[in-house]
């Protein structure tokens, strides 16, 4: 998990959200309102929900584009969050400890922490077509 992640505000347009992602070297960011986590915005978001439609990614507030959200508590053990990431086939998963955003569990750490059979079942679940 990374810890310590970093939310862009629910009000912030997606041309924030996106400086903050080249700022901070990250391809998502927690969407977050009055502190509280509401959504989840990925680079791919912006490109392909917002540019590729036309819209002006300034004019465009980050919780209108937010992807759906599926989170895990820090309680939680790596083979909870590796099943929940495999069901619904998601890449990025916000840890909260007492309602509270406290990191992300990215498919890079997956990757840097698992064994081999463990990446490929990963892989396989999370990216091959259904």
């Amino acid at each position: 998990m990374h810890q310590g992640a970093q939310c862009v505000d629910a009000e912030k347009s997606l041309k924030d959200a996106a400086m903050m992602m080249r700022d901070l070297g990250v391809g998502s960011l927690p969407i977050c309102d009055h502190d509280r986590l509401t959504g989840i915005i990925t680079d791919r978001d912006i490109v392909i929900k917002c540019c590729a439609e036309g819209k002006d990614p300034a004019n465009v507030k980050a919780r209108d584009f937010a992807s759906e959200l599926h989170w895990i508590d820090a309680d939680a053990d790596v083979g909870e969050a590796l099943h929940m990431m495999e069901d619904h086939r998601i890449r990025r998963l916000p840890v909260l400890e007492k309602k509270r955003l406290v990191g992300v569990i990215s498919e890079a750490d997956v990757v840097r922490n698992l064994p081999e059979h463990e990446i490929a079942e990963f892989c396989d679940a999370v990216y091959s077509a259904r």
